[in-house]
């Protein structure tokens, strides 16, 4: 009975959904008051039935009912109550639910929130997010419905893919989800600035908070599915530039161009054309990399369906919402002429340098990730496009970015003059200068991770140099410069951190490039030395776990003789999927990662991989502090806050 409400639920919300895309839309071209304050109730349904579906589903797994063909795919009765819930979303079929619910309670939160919005562009937007909502849930209705019914039921099911049984692929979808669900909002809001043939300061500002919100989302989900990489894979690694990972990547790459291009449409009402069409971009990019993922044409250890048909109706959805969006682009494009002039030495300046390397990085991802499958499409052709195309074609351009973010900060809008703001960053190129010759000498004049510390030190010291600068150091009192930074809006802070933030991955970035790697066959009692330890393998005995057996190691690491960590490599064997995993086991200290991971075993040894991973968990924590950063630009009450010259206009125009 629960999937049936389900079912019907999802049915309820389409009806909903087609309502929500007609009323409001009708009301605004009308001026019908009625019609558009209808948006937000409709909005509000949807979500209500969407979340039911949803609770229906989980209740399924939960109770591990065999009766629903998606749970007995998916799940099993010994697989452990978390991962039943999270196998929820660990499926082609739940996940696309997971993505109806975002995107359902994106729009009841604009209609919610958007409250200081004019009621026409409010009911235009809410309208465009119901028309996203009918083409994903009649894609789930009529290609993936996740309550089809199996008779006679299952004796049990078949299990999740085991690598997804890990807490970190549990967190890492709706996190993923909420980015590339939350550009579906500024999409909304471009498209209904193309329909009213305006945008202006006031845009900007009602943009920013929902733009800031999807790449905070967005950067913490890619951080913790390269984490998930990280320790479950076994690879070692934090990035293998897998069509999957870049298939997140790109819509990061496009709302980062977004957020500081609508920075300068509320601060100088220019780059109106070009911020539109980032808003566009962004949100095709994630359509984009759904197709890639949900189509099968992409192989990955993460990937979820291998069904075409699924795959055509996602791309003509795709079809649809971005060429009819960009055809109506073209038709009102030539009608948003920009207000703001400025010079190109300036604040502005560095912010249109900033959106086009960014594109720039955008082009070579979106090149090396869909060439291999137009050139086995075209000619049959097989062949891979790896790391070093991208890191030799993205390095040239991720520099002078990395220069730019401390400089720009600090240059006045409209005009400005280069040779004053390096004189206040003559102390960050020190450090900067200083990091690179002691990089040098330590890493045994390694260049490229030299330049990475670098690079690191000047973003990191940029974004103190900007938080100084704004507060007036060498200007003031130390007393006025403490409650001048006391006192600096949230946003500034926030940005500063961001920047900060993303200085630290890089230092992470640079100390892997220092990494190194042993291979050992050892037998019991054996040990070898690396990284400073030595590595003595105690013994491999079997172990049993809820829905899976494996082979454990017991490593101890010597320092001088002395026992001082004791580490826990396994592979598991999962025996309804047939699988074997690897399970690394990691030591941090936060400067370094001591990572272990147990191979194959002959004539009584058992093979060892080991990694000495200098500075790695500051990746991880680079991205945390980044998406910290979008909270607290975030909790600024004048970004969330819409402005109030356009309503003032509007009552005068009224009046």
């Amino acid at each position: 009975m629960i999937p049936e409400l389900g079912h019907f639920a999802l049915i309820l919300a389409a009806m909903l959904a087609v309502a929500q895309s007609v009323l409001p839309l009708v009301g605004a071209q009308r001026g019908d008051a009625r019609m558009m304050g209808s948006a937000a109730p409709l909005a509000v349904a949807g979500l209500l039935a969407v979340l039911a579906a949803f609770a229906a589903l989980m209740w399924s797994y939960a109770t591990n009912d065999t009766t629903v063909s998606n749970v007995v795919a998916n799940s099993h009765s010994l697989k452990p109550l978390i991962y039943k819930l999270s196998g929820t979303w660990g499926n082609h079929e739940g996940s696309m639910v997971l993505w109806a619910l975002v995107l359902a309670l994106c729009s009841a939160s604009v209609a919610v929130f958007g409250r200081g919005l004019p009621s026409a562009l409010q009911a235009r937007v809410i309208a465009v997010l119901g028309t996203i909502s009918i083409g994903f849930l009649a894609f789930i209705l009529f290609t993936s419905n996740p309550f089809q019914r199996v008779w006679p039921p299952a004796p049990d099911g078949n299990g999740l893919n085991p690598l997804l049984q890990d807490i970190g692929l549990a967190i890492h979808p709706p996190l993923l989800y909420a980015g590339y669900v939350g550009y579906a909002v500024t999409f909304a809001f471009a498209v209904a600035a193309l329909i009213e043939g305006r945008v202006d300061a006031a845009w900007g500002r009602w943009v920013r908070p929902w733009s800031l919100a999807a790449w905070s989302f967005l950067t913490l989900g890619i951080a913790i599915g390269s984490w998930w990489a990280y320790y479950e894979l076994g690879w070692g690694g934090y990035w293998f530039w897998d069509p999957v990972e870049n298939a997140s990547l790109l819509p990061w790459l496009a709302g980062t161009a977004l957020l500081h291009s609508a920075i300068v449409v509320e601060k100088r009402e220019a780059l109106k054309i070009w911020t539109v069409l980032l808003a566009l971009l962004a949100f095709a990019l994630s359509l984009m990399g759904t197709f890639l993922v949900r189509s099968g044409i992409l192989n990955s250890v993460h990937s979820f369906a291998s069904d075409p048909a699924r795959g055509v109706f996602i791309l003509v959805l795709l079809g649809i919402y971005i060429a009819g969006s960009l055809a109506l682009f073209a038709w009102r494009a030539p009608g948003l002429a920009p207000a703001g002039i400025f010079a190109p030495m300036s604040r502005e300046g560095s912010l249109v340098l900033n959106n086009l390397l960014l594109c720039s990085i955008c082009a070579v991802v979106l090149v090396g990730t869909l060439y291999p499958l137009f050139l086995d499409l075209l000619t049959g052709q097989m062949i891979s496009v790896g790391p070093p195309f991208f890191n030799t074609a993205i390095a040239p351009l991720t520099l002078p970015l990395i220069l730019g973010m401390a400089i720009g900060p600090l240059m006045p809008w409209k005009r400005a003059a280069l040779w004053p703001v390096l004189q206040r960053l003559w102390w960050v190129a020190c450090l900067s200068l200083g990091a690179f010759i002691l990089a040098l000498a330590v890493a045994g004049w390694r260049v490229l991770p030299a330049l990475g510390f670098a690079c690191a030190m000047w973003l990191i010291a940029g974004a103190a140099a900007d938080i100084a600068d704004r507060a007036g150091l060498g200007r003031a009192s130390f007393r006025n410069v403490l409650n001048r930074a006391r006192h600096l809006p949230r946003s500034a802070w926030g940005a500063a951190i961001a920047h900060a933030g993303m200085g630290v991955t890089l230092l992470g970035v640079a100390g892997m490039g220092l990494a190194s790697e042993h291979l050992a066959a050892l037998r019991p009692g054996a040990s070898t030395q690396f990284a400073g330890y030595e590595w003595r393998l105690d013994g491999v005995r079997d172990v049993t776990g809820p829905n899976f057996t494996a082979r454990r190691a017991t490593i101890t690491l010597l320092r001088d003789g002395h026992p001082s960590q004791v580490m826990e490599p396994s592979r598991r064997f999962f025996p309804l999927a047939r699988t074997t995993t690897t399970e690394a086991a990691i030591h941090t200290n936060l400067l370094r990662d001591l990572y272990a991971v147990l191979g194959e075993e002959h004539d009584g040894q058992a093979v060892l991989r080991l990694h000495f991973n200098p500075l790695a968990p500051w990746i991880w924590l680079g991205a945390a502090i980044m998406a910290l950063g979008g909270a607290l630009s975030l909790s600024d009450r004048r970004i969330r806050i819409a402005a109030p010259a356009r309503r003032r206009r509007e009552a005068e125009a009224t009046a």
